[in-house]
């Protein structure tokens, strides 16, 4: 896996020179400008038509970011699906499918192969059980989850704050602790349009936000799963093991699971960072036999096809209970005038 080691050390490279302005940032700065103006341009010609804009007859809620990389978009969007399945709404989530091999638009369904549908959208419909309907246009994805499922009542959008062909009716901008970072535009920096900008809601999902919003809490669960379901507790694992254990991931930020691994007492033997979205399709078993390994639930729905012996952390993601408050109301006003959210149930 050497090449997928190289790529991710270029890749932290390039994060820590968007952290701050320094002689690189500075060097790709011109180049920001160009890109600032092509984002610009496109966002115009949305707005004054020359670009079509599509709406489905069910409120949208995107939930994205403006900072290239992952800063907790998927946890977000499962926590608010169970949110609003427990308020009596009946939710559907599309996704463009990041890093899925396949092009059409099709169900994700829960013997999907990852390859197909994106490791992402399978992790929601595993977590979550809703609809997932996965296209390169989220509005095909949107409409065609519709005419599946036609009493869904409220779709959420796994990214594509940028992806303005598709009507929104509450944006949710997520940040992490990078904040914006150093507030260049990409390649200079890492964002992919300027802020601030108009948003519904901010939700930082790291434990000390650069900027004022709403926040949320990251834990690990006390559990380890297996791909048989079967259900280890980490206590267990953080006592003396026959085999010493390695840790995972490939996601935006591995070392922030490492450490709250750490966190709950487990002694890492050694720590692997992948790539995010990487496929594990060169991972090695036989290289990494001697060791118990341990993983995020999003990697899991990959590793578990190679090595069926890992073990998944969940994460469990809780924003404030303001946060849902404040999505509640603006939901109830963009929900068709004969839904509503009162007492924790729909109504018709």
């Amino acid at each position: 896996m050497t090449g997928a080691t190289q790529q991710s050390a270029l890749q932290r490279i390039l994060v820590r020179a968007w952290l701050q302005r320094g002689w690189l940032a500075w060097l790709l700065w011109p180049i920001s400008l160009f890109f600032g103006a092509l984002a610009a341009l496109r966002r115009r010609l949305y707005q004054a038509g020359f670009f079509k804009v599509q709406r489905v007859p069910v409120p949208v809620i995107v939930v994205g970011n403006v900072v290239a990389g992952g800063s907790g978009k998927t946890p977000v969007v499962m926590a608010l699906v169970r949110h609003l399945q427990t308020r009596g709404l009946r939710v559907g989530v599309v996704s463009r499918g990041y890093g899925r091999l396949a092009t059409d638009c099709r169900e994700v369904l829960k013997d999907s192969a990852i390859s197909e549908v994106g490791d992402e959208p399978a992790l929601i419909k595993q977590s979550t059980g809703a609809p997932v309907f996965v296209a390169a246009h989220r509005f095909e994805a949107a409409m065609a989850l519709l005419a599946s499922y036609p009493d869904t009542q409220v779709i959420l959008c796994d990214d594509g704050l940028q992806h303005l062909s598709l009507h929104r009716d509450l944006e949710i901008c997520v940040f992490d602790d990078r904040g914006i970072g150093n507030g260049f535009l990409l390649p200079a920096g890492p964002l992919r349009e300027p802020w601030p900008r108009p948003a519904d809601l901010v939700l930082h999902t790291g434990a000390h936000p650069a900027f004022a919003g709403f926040t949320a809490q990251r834990t690990l669960a006390q559990h380890a799963v297996r791909a048989d379901g079967k259900r280890v507790a980490l206590s267990k694992l953080a006592q003396q093991h026959a085999k010493p254990l390695l840790a995972v991931a490939a996601i935006a930020k591995p070392e922030d699971f490492f450490n709250m691994l750490r966190a709950q007492g487990l002694n890492l033997a050694r720590t692997l960072a992948l790539p995010d979205h990487y496929a594990f399709d060169s991972f090695s078993c036989n290289e990494y036999g001697g060791y118990t390994v341990i993983c995020t639930e999003k990697d899991a729905v990959k590793l578990w096809l190679y090595e069926p012996e890992a073990l998944a952390v969940p994460l469990i993601f809780t924003p404030e209970p303001a946060f849902l408050t404040k999505l509640d109301e603006l939901l109830t006003n963009r929900l068709n005038p004969t839904l509503s959210l009162t007492h924790g149930h729909t109504t018709t």
